[in-house]
């Protein structure tokens, strides 16, 4: 072999390692959903220039986590910085392989990686907010997460409970092994003993093999008891056997079985107020809620529906194969969004962004594109509405709030004027979303 041809077999060994680097760093720049988001986000906008404020806006993150992201993608050179007092960030496309690797990204960009779709991801996409309440949560569940405590997680239906549960279980040291949700409103006691101890075979008629519960497969993992604010108080009084002696044994058998696991429990009732009307154990109680975190309603967080909108609008392109920007919120739209009083929470707000998405027959969704299911959009108590006549949930929820302002929001009387008891008018609180108008500091709130 002459000189000439080592060294330009040695040149082509050297092209092709730094190509392997550059191909290398890539990956590992995009396996980040953030600095993925960031860049398809700043490269679907060509021209355009972003400062960090308004990057924390659009993603729903943290100063922090946004200057880290992008000095990333700075440094690799898909993202280009221009100084001053306030930096902007907008998109470039680097030259040699780096710029085919992008080009590459950018093409399949509503394809979501294994990575992306992974479980805890889609968990912590989910929980995103910018809101004081939110950020201080997001503390909670880290600290929850550093030890077996139990951790009750109080807040109305839709405001993503079953979310923060598998968060603080993923973070955790028992995240490896399994994560058992148990939803206590729909198990009947004929039903409790036999879906959370298991059963022998032969236990009862139909029982032809043994099965099971749900404490035996939540064994070194966690288990997540849903609205257990509607366990019975015979399903309490066995729970709260097997929360003391973390033994039990399978129905129709007599062989005691230990487990080990982290008990995190779910509910949208007022368990204090249960407790005092002896219709949940006070022993239990304490028994579980040893940890709280309690979430706020979407009407108290209303700073963050534009996020989650926009959020919820990519999933919603990813999953139908469009291009992540191909649906876009108008500002007209998000204004309407951020009017309405949300009663359903995220679940609800998930399901307006896909109807409109898909009603919308253009990138742009417009107000029009939006159907909410419940009252009209911003309709609150003594507020005209026009000649449309008061559905029964409006004229419901206008009279419980004239109740509470002539009680001066002492719930004790508001509830007898009503003839309802207290449980269910804070039930009716929290489904409304109610709270007072002007807050009087002499004003006596009963709870």
């Amino acid at each position: 072999m002459d000189d000439l041809t080592f060294t330009a077999r040695r040149a082509t060994s050297s092209t092709a390692r730094a190509e392997n680097d550059v191909d290398a760093r890539f990956r590992t720049l995009v396996q980040s959903p953030l600095r993925a988001g960031i860049l398809r986000f700043l490269s679907a906008r060509p021209g355009e220039l972003f400062d960090t404020e308004a990057l924390m806006q659009t993603f729903g993150r943290m100063r922090l986590d946004i200057e880290n992201c992008v000095r990333e993608l700075v440094d690799f050179g898909v993202v280009r910085k221009l100084g001053g007092d306030t930096p902007t960030y907008g998109a470039t496309r680097p030259d040699g392989a780096a710029g085919g690797l992008l080009d590459v990204f950018l093409e399949h960009r509503a394809h979501v990686g294994v990575e992306e779709t992974s479980p805890s991801v889609q968990r912590f996409r989910e929980m995103i907010g910018r809101d004081e309440k939110m950020l201080a949560i997001f503390e909670w569940i880290r600290t929850a997460a550093k030890s077996d405590i139990s951790v009750l997680i109080l807040g109305p239906t839709g405001a993503g409970k079953e979310v923060v549960a598998r968060m603080i279980h993923e973070l955790s040291r028992r995240s490896q092994e399994r994560f058992q949700a148990v939803n206590c409103a729909a198990l009947p006691d004929t039903l409790f003993e036999s879906e959370i101890f298991g059963y022998e075979k032969g236990a009862f008629t139909g029982a032809h093999e043994r099965k099971p519960g749900r404490l035996e497969m939540a064994n070194g993992g966690t288990l997540f008891l849903d609205e257990v604010g509607d366990l019975s108080l015979v399903a309490q009084a066995k729970l709260l056997r097997v929360l003391e002696e973390r033994r039990f044994e399978r129905l129709g058998g007599n062989r005691s079985i230990q487990v080990d696991f982290r008990l995190i429990s779910a509910t949208n009732r007022p368990l204090d107020l249960f407790v005092r009307e002896s219709r949940f154990r006070e022993d239990l109680y304490y028994r579980i809620n040893a940890f709280a975190i309690r979430l706020p309603s979407l009407k108290e967080r209303a700073i963050d529906i534009p996020v989650l909108a926009n959020r919820f609008l990519a999933r919603y392109c990813a999953s139908n194969g469009l291009q992540l920007d191909a649906k876009q919120l108008s500002p007209e739209a998000a204004d309407q969004l951020i009017r309405y009083h949300w009663p359903g929470n995220i679940r609800e707000l998930e399901s307006t962004v896909s109807r409109a998405a898909l009603s919308a027959p253009g990138r742009l969704i417009r107000p029009s594109d939006i159907e909410f299911l419940h009252a009209h959009v911003g309709t609150r108590a003594g507020e005209s509405t026009g000649h449309r006549l008061p559905t029964l949930r409006d004229a419901e929820r206008t009279h419980i709030v004239q109740v509470l302002e002539a009680a001066r929001w002492n719930k004790v009387e508001a509830a007898k004027i009503l003839d309802i008891s207290r449980g269910t008018l804070y039930r009716k609180i929290e489904e409304f979303g109610l709270e007072p108008a002007t807050p009087d500091p002499k004003r006596r709130l009963r709870q």
